[in-house]
């Protein structure tokens, strides 16, 4: 899930220049603030006295912003994705013997490695599917009690999840399903909590979150060093021990939140500039009473120090050049807006939300299948578990290294191209990505990873960034973390994808990727045709709009 896009997007949105466009004049003054909340305002009321309140940048010193961005991404690189490396952790798992005294047990539909494949792979679709639904609950804790409760809460997770994993074999429950579902939630707790940070630092936002997001795909890579370790101590440095060790991480975290870690979050430039726009009340000369003209002069020396501390953490130069940069970006998108003046509701029934939800739920679908599937699949597609074994070590490696070389291509095709020219890009990836998973050819395999790794970060970043340039900042939460709800939710259809792939296809993965690889290809251009001709018809309204102002200009008339 990647939201932070979007927190860079809204960072500059609103801030106040001389040369609108027509579209973005009015749209980009409806919410000034990005919320991840996804509860409608009748349910969640705004925040009272007794809540947090987000704080400027400009009033906390500039060398505890610094630690604590590089704390956030220190941490998130040991906790905020660590469930996405289960590709290689699953051997280790195996070899350890999980799920064996269960499926070991004589008169079972189906064979014993296959039971023990279909545990695990279920094992890690709980876990996909409760790292996509916790967006929605943690978007209403961060925008009601802030970061450092979120932090907290993570941690908590963490540590139980752990704890249960290195005592798995002791529980009258499955440890392992349980201990690994709670590792899940706490990954975006700690993740999307420190979102936030990029306010710190307006001036840098984009590198602030592109160093936030490659610790995310990084953290994938500690199951990987720890198979490694595992391999080189012949078994001796077992899964229990290893989670008895990794506790240290959410004692860290929770020692951060309490001793560096900010409580409140950090407005955005656009909260900021709104406190400067507000008018400041003025009361007739004779009722003004000296206790009014205190609070008149408070205010207006607030209004001082926040502009102050504006030009001092951004520079009013660059601000006005930033604001350009994104009214430029809105322009180039051809969709940006179309959505922004309705209704939650009215923009969930729509076209533009069915279309993005199914292909978000397709792809989801598919990039956690892979995951949870590529030994076994390579087994099956080569016919050799050697081969199959280096295939899957090479994607091991791959996964957080891809995550972290696309960020900035990431940034520069969503900045620079058109949404329908992204949404293309998307679809041609899949489905290139879909053929050469279905050839029995070892360049195809890499080729295949490759692309993967690449695409991966690219799809989640470009569902988020098509959200909110479509349905705007105002119902992000709602909508986003509906889209995002959805396709955790349907992410459990994996465990009858295994089921396909391992009885009823009997160990065949072709049949189920085809069938992936086809509805995936029909939804996403379906998805791609229904942009085109709306962005046509954007297009060719706004310049007969512009064509009339034009004529209608009295200039003209002499």
């Amino acid at each position: 899930m990647s939201l932070h896009r979007v927190a860079s997007l809204e960072t500059f949105a609103i801030l106040p220049t001389d040369q609108r466009s027509r579209r973005s004049s009015d749209a980009s003054a409806r919410a000034r603030k990005l919320t991840f909340n996804p509860l409608p305002q009748e349910w969640d009321p705004p925040a009272g006295l007794d809540q947090l309140h987000a704080v400027g940048a400009f009033e906390v010193p500039r060398w505890k912003r610094l630690l604590q961005v590089a704390a956030a991404v220190f941490y998130c690189l040991f906790a905020s994705g660590v469930v996405f490396g289960y590709a290689a952790i699953k051997p280790v798992l195996k070899s350890e013997g999980a799920y064996k005294d269960i499926c070991s047990a004589p008169g079972g539909l189906v064979s014993e490695d296959t039971c023990i494949e279909i545990h695990l792979n279920l094992m890690f679709t709980v876990a996909a599917v409760a790292t996509n639904v916790a967006a929605l609950p943690i978007g209403a804790i961060l925008d009601h009690y802030g970061p450092r409760v979120c932090g907290i809460l993570g941690s908590l997770f963490l540590a139980i999840g752990a704890a249960l994993m290195a005592n798995e074999s002791r529980l009258p429950f499955d440890g392992l399903l349980f201990g690994y579902l709670f590792l899940a939630l706490g990954g975006p707790f700690t993740y999307i909590s420190s979102f936030q940070l990029s306010n710190a630092f307006p001036k840098n936002s984009g590198l602030i979150l592109a160093l936030l997001t490659g610790a995310f795909d990084a953290s994938s890579a500690l199951f990987l060093v720890y198979r490694i370790v595992f391999q080189k101590s012949e078994g001796a440095f077992g899964h229990q021990r290893f989670f008895m060790v990794y506790l240290i991480v959410p004692v860290v975290i929770i020692i951060l939140q309490f001793t560096l870690m900010p409580s409140q979050s950090y407005k955005t430039v656009g909260e900021l500039v709104e406190e400067i726009e507000e008018p400041v009340a003025e009361e007739p000369d004779d009722q003004v009473d000296e206790e009014t003209a205190l609070l008149q002069e408070e205010e207006r020396q607030h209004r001082a120090d926040v502009i102050e501390g504006l030009q001092n953490v951004l520079g009013s130069a660059k601000a006005d050049k930033q604001a350009k940069r994104e009214e430029r970006k809105n322009e180039i998108s051809g969709v940006w807006g179309v959505m922004h003046p309705y209704t939650s509701w009215e923009q969930i029934k729509s076209p533009w939300f069915i279309l993005i939800c199914a292909f978000t739920v397709i792809q989801m679908t598919r990039i956690n299948y892979f995951v949870a599937t590529i030994r076994a699949q390579y087994e099956a597609i080569f016919g050799s578990i050697e081969k199959a074994a280096e295939i899957n070590e090479f994607f091991d490696l791959a996964l957080p290294i891809g995550g972290i070389l696309s960020i900035p291509f990431i940034g520069m095709i969503l900045d620079h191209t058109s949404t329908v020219t992204v949404l293309a890009c998307l679809v041609t990836c899949a489905t290139t990505i879909g053929v050469l998973g279905i050839i029995p050819q070892t360049w195809a395999a890499y080729g295949n990873i490759c692309l993967f790794v690449l695409y991966r970060p690219f799809y989640y970043t470009a569902v988020s960034d098509y959200s909110a340039k479509v349905f705007g900042f105002r119902t992000f939460g709602k909508v986003y973390g509906t889209i995002i709800c959805l396709s955790g939710v349907f992410n459990f259809s994996q465990s009858g994808l295994d089921f396909l792939f391992h009885q009823t296809f009997k160990g065949n993965p072709l049949p189920v990727n085809v069938m992936l690889l086809s509805l995936g290809l029909a939804v996403g251009l379906g998805l791609v045709g229904f942009v085109a001709i709306k962005a046509k018809m954007i297009k060719r309204k706004m310049l007969s709009e512009e064509a009339y102002g034009a004529f209608s200009d009295p200039r003209w008339n002499h």
